[in-house]
């Protein structure tokens, strides 16, 4: 099923100075597969046009639009496609539901985000604070873990808004929502969930994880750059979210600001249904269902695999959690003692290894574990189109750079 699924992706076809390329760089963004750019040409070559007209091309946009959210409903376990919004991708949305959430607490109300996330779940709450609002952080472990007993002793009365992530794009880590949301339920908080790391790699459930919001990126999972806002229904029309007087005033479009790119959010649908092609079940929710336990399976050997072969190579060490449970991301943080990030990472692409190095915008997990004077980790992240035979090269690449 591997090469099947690898046949589908055009861009894993090219070759440099006459080599494969190996590419471990799905946590910035994954490949796109042939469905999801026939998609989007296809927009652009039939039906291209704004909403809401009496025309065919308009109708036919409308229906882009309407199949979208369905789809993302469906991926994401929601009760129905009013629960799903679009956006420009995740940082801009959040910095819209952060605004509105923020005129709608009082001052002396809480946030708590943590130290693990990335910027874009942290920053647009951080900004609040200019509003009087207390943004206090859940701090981060050494073994790259959160520290939920310290989570447990800041969450209070005056909390309002948990802002946490599902995995972590620097190491890893798979949080404890279950926890996170049982604990902020108690308190009355919202839970807002940060899944761009984490809708590649699993199953979700919006409805049984029973958070308030989550936000996630098709680019990270085989589509578009486009970012997707679930909201639990009824929550969105009680924010005051900044929009038009034009624009409609009700969910899911009241966070929709201005002409969303309609082409790409076509491949956003394309790119649902190219995972739920992919599964089996009969509807598209159990499809997507059983073609992603089939995808942490896969992703989780081959990562546990690269782990151990690294651990195993002189100088190397790989950061966050070990591989004792299958609930951890296929994204390994690497460091090679004496050397920066940077130069292991131009070392391996010579090799035609893709791999990103830095804090990848897990700014203050990074700094928290003392990561910046070497420039943070080269990071090696495995998809649904890795081969284990690309493991093996990349073990032998990192080898040869060692010595």
């Amino acid at each position: 099923m591997n090469e099947f699924i690898r046949n589908q992706f055009p861009s894993l076809k090219r070759k440099i100075q006459d080599k494969p390329i190996i590419f471990l760089d799905g946590p910035a963004g994954t490949q796109v597969p042939e469905s999801v750019i026939r998609s989007i040409s296809h927009y652009y070559e039939n039906s291209n046009s704004n909403l809401h007209g009496p025309f065919l091309y308009s109708q036919e946009s409308d229906q882009v639009m309407d199949d979208a959210r369905q789809a993302m409903a469906d991926m994401l376990g929601a009760a129905g496609p009013e629960n799903i919004s679009f956006g420009q991708n995740m940082t801009t949305l959040n910095f819209a539901l952060s605004r509105a959430i923020g005129k709608y607490l009082q001052p002396g109300d809480e946030i708590l985000i943590t130290q693990l996330d990335h910027e874009a779940n942290r920053g647009p709450w951080l900004s609040l604070r200019e509003m009087g609002i207390e943004v206090r952080e859940i701090a981060l472990k050494s073994d790259g873990t959160l520290d939920y007993e310290d989570f447990e002793y800041k969450i209070n009365e005056r909390t309002r808004l948990v802002a946490v992530g599902c995995s972590s794009n620097l190491l890893g880590t798979v949080n404890n929502i279950d926890l996170i949301r049982q604990v902020s339920h108690q308190y009355g908080a919202w839970l807002l969930v940060d899944a761009v790391h984490y809708a590649p790699h699993f199953p979700i459930d919006v409805q049984a994880m029973d958070c308030d919001f989550l936000l996630c990126s098709a680019y990270k999972f085989y589509g578009p750059h486009v970012g997707v806002l679930y909201a639990k229904t009824g929550l969105l029309d009680r924010l005051p979210t900044d929009r038009l007087r034009t624009a409609a005033q009700y969910a899911p479009y009241s966070i929709e600001t201005g002409t969303l790119n309609h082409a790409a959010i076509a491949g956003v649908h394309a790119a649902v249904e190219f995972l739920a092609a992919l599964g089996k079940g009969e509807n598209r929710r159990q499809k997507i269902l059983d073609i992603m336990q089939i995808v942490q399976y896969h992703e989780f050997t081959l990562a546990k695999k690269l782990a151990e072969g690294i651990n195993s190579l002189p100088g190397y060490r790989v950061l966050g959690p070990g591989f004792e449970t299958t609930h951890r991301a296929p994204t390994l943080g690497i460091v090679l003692e004496g050397q920066q990030a940077e130069e292991v990472g131009k070392a391996l692409a010579q090799h035609n290894v893709f791999s990103w190095t830095g804090h990848f915008y897990a700014l203050r997990a990074t700094e928290v574990l003392g990561l910046l004077p070497i420039g943070g980790v080269t990071r090696l992240g495995i998809s649904i189109y890795t081969q284990s035979e690309e493991i093996d090269q990349t073990l032998n690449i990192l080898e040869k750079i060692s010595k």
